[in-house]
């Protein structure tokens, strides 16, 4: 080792990442604390952060003998709702002078679908105390769980030592090199080539290997073929995600090809075919569950009695021998379960659940992640004797609120430090099937090597006949400019969303609205920044001619849009200021994926001379003044 070089062991990164860690901890917490206080409740509901006021409907105990209750929030269920499994909750009630008292008992959401909630509560008497109470509603908490799961993980792999955890520490972080299998490729003709060798490449690595996918290049299909070909090499593996969603996409097409797929948590996504493989649906549908849950009712009513029974020693012998044949039931059926599934499906966060308490995977694949915090990762991988990540560090990174933490590398995901420390474990995916040729080529020059083309039957697709792909709005010739907004000082520029949106309207009646809802032609809208997000969903309400493709149109910002694609995207860059000023633009990954959403029609709405003082934007703009079109935009007087 070059005596120039600083080393640093595995153990030192891991106390730096508990560090950065502590901090982003403090500062949400803080931040959650802050919000509460300073925002009234009708903003909170409009952020999707709080129901209320809430209705109580029926309250039962669920397969897994939690005491739930059930609530609706009439005007509560919109796009914006942070409400999912798992999420810890609180309840607020306001009287009738406005004045609000919080109840700080734990509660955690169970399901959520539409405007109901399905909410877990610590018993009987807290739902009594909350029924009494006129105005109730309920709030996101701060989630003090997720973080001590990802404290205790990266703490237990600091310590790890003599123990294959131990190894994967210093093969992922040290200067252990990642060892692979010499065997006989196998031949998958039904994918492409550099997909066959991702396949391969996870079949024969025994340490960890990396599918990386850049935007439309089949990175799911290939991952659910390697888990498809792993499990004809083992009985069971582990596949998690960041988030419920991403769980559920996976989950989904695992259960396509046939894979019986037991999902722990609830799946985001509410069908009947999502619910049939979750934990408690099948835990419910066993058959000695009828016998389990009898003995659970009859366990509740003997407490009941307690009081009131004079023998309480025979009542308590009799209650204590109940609980120890429930505990039997529970184990024999759980036992089942596993046995039966051939993928165990959660979070990685929700890889930490106690149903999972001693189980060890020959394989773990975590899919999307380069989305994942690297603390979140070692939860999952302290399970497993090897670890396939799936995703793309040149799209949307980990979500980090704390400044001081991001900047120092917190959000630098653990699929990240491995593809830059140990190449060897990359494949990448080359071929991509979702743009047209002139908006992929851009992102495949500046992110991929250039290493990244376009599948023959994507390369010239249009919505029009000699149609321009790639266009950039120019407002330089203007006096459009960006404005600052709310308490957070988010960014908004509302000339250049009427701009866009005047250009949506022509657009369309270029196509045509009929052939637009006859041939489903989906339309997206992004802008980086939430307050020009919220302001054009507000602004297009009121365009008539739009109204009637209000299902075709979508408007989010650019995380709202990560994992999916649509024919025609539009995007709002907002800067527009003469010190050449672009925050959080310049994190080029959120460019990267804004620009490829779009199958057939990019159009990109900025103010030149603002943003190619950046490299990177100046470097677009010259690729569409030469491959698209650019349009110097004007107002009359």
């Amino acid at each position: 080792m070059s005596n120039n070089k600083t080393y640093t062991t595995p153990e030192t990164a891991l106390l730096k990442q508990t560090a950065l860690l502590s901090k982003e901890y403090e500062h949400e917490k803080c931040e959650y604390l802050d919000k509460t206080k300073k925002q009234s409740i009708e903003t909170r509901v409009k952020k999707g952060v709080c129901w209320f006021p809430i209705a109580f409907h029926r309250s039962y105990y669920n397969s897994l003998n939690q005491f739930v209750a059930e609530v609706s929030c009439q005007d509560c269920s919109n796009e914006n709702c942070e409400f999912e499994y798992g999420k810890q909750v609180c309840f607020i009630s306001q009287n009738y002078n406005g004045e609000e008292k919080v109840f700080t008992f734990s509660s955690t959401v169970s399901y959520v679908d539409g405007n109901r909630m399905v909410i877990v509560l610590p018993g009987q008497s807290a739902l009594d105390s909350l029924k009494s109470l006129p105005n109730v509603g309920v709030q996101i908490y701060f989630d003090e769980t997720s973080y001590q799961c990802m404290f205790r993980a990266l703490q237990e792999t600091i310590n790890a030592k003599g123990n294959r955890l131990a190894v994967l520490k210093e093969t992922l972080l040290g200067t252990s090199s990642p060892t692979f299998r010499e065997n006989y490729p196998v031949r998958m003709p039904w994918i492409n080539r550099s997909q066959e060798t991702a396949v391969n490449k996870v079949l024969n690595a025994k340490d960890v290997a990396i599918v990386h996918g850049p935007p439309g290049t089949g990175k799911t299909t290939t991952l659910v073929e390697a888990i498809y070909e792993t499990l004809r090499r083992e009985t069971q593996v582990l596949v998690c995600a960041q988030s419920n969603m991403a769980v559920d996409w996976i989950s989904e097409k695992l259960t396509d090809r046939g894979v019986n797929v037991l999902r722990i948590g609830n799946p985001t996504r509410v069908t009947n075919k999502m619910l049939s493989f979750t934990y408690e649906r099948r835990f419910e549908r066993h058959p000695m569950y009828s016998e389990l849950w009898a003995m659970r009712k009859n366990v509740r009513e003997l407490y009941g009695k307690f009081r009131t029974e004079q023998n309480r020693a025979a009542l308590k012998l009799k209650i204590d021998k109940l609980k120890e044949r429930i505990a039997g039931l529970e184990y024999e059926i759980n036992e089942s379960l596993f046995d039966e599934a051939r993928v165990i499906a959660c979070t990685l966060v929700g890889s930490d659940n106690k149903i999972l308490s001693g189980r060890r995977f020959s394989s773990l694949f975590i899919d999307e992640a380069a989305q994942a915090l690297e603390a979140a990762s070692w939860i999952a991988i302290r399970k497993a004797d090897r670890v396939i990540f799936a995703g793309d560090h040149c799209q949307l990174p980990p979500t980090i609120k704390c400044y001081e933490a991001e900047r120092a590398g917190l959000g630098i995901s653990l699929m990240q430090k491995v593809a830059e420390s140990k190449p060897v474990c990359i494949s990448l995916l080359t071929t991509q099937y979702r743009m047209n040729d002139e908006i992929a080529q851009f992102s495949s020059s500046w992110f991929y090597d250039g290493k990244l083309k376009s599948a023959p039957e994507v390369k010239e697709r249009s919505v029009l006949d000699f149609d321009t792909s790639i266009v950039w709005f120019d407002t330089i010739s203007t006096d459009i400019a960006e404005e600052v907004v709310g308490d957070s000082f988010g960014k908004i520029n509302k000339d250049e969303a009427e701009l866009l949106l005047s250009e949506l309207v022509k657009y369309v009646e270029q196509i045509g609205q009929t052939r637009v809802l006859d041939e489903n032609i989906d339309i997206g809208i992004i802008s980086p920044y939430k307050a020009q997000v919220y302001y054009l969903r507000q602004q297009i309400k009121q365009v008539p001619c739009l109204r009637p493709l209000r299902g075709q149109i979508s408007i989010n910002t650019v995380d709202g849009f990560q994992g999916q694609e649509r024919d025609v995207i539009f995007v709002s860059m907002v800067r527009a200021n003469e010190k050449g000023q672009i925050g959080f633009l310049s994190d080029l990954r959120r460019m990267n994926v804004a620009m490829t959403r779009a199958r057939m029609k990019l159009a990109i709405f900025g103010n030149s001379a603002t943003l190619t003082k950046h490299a990177f934007y100046k470097k677009l703009y010259d690729y569409v003044l030469k491959h698209g079109k650019i349009t110097k935009v004007t107002f009359a007087d």
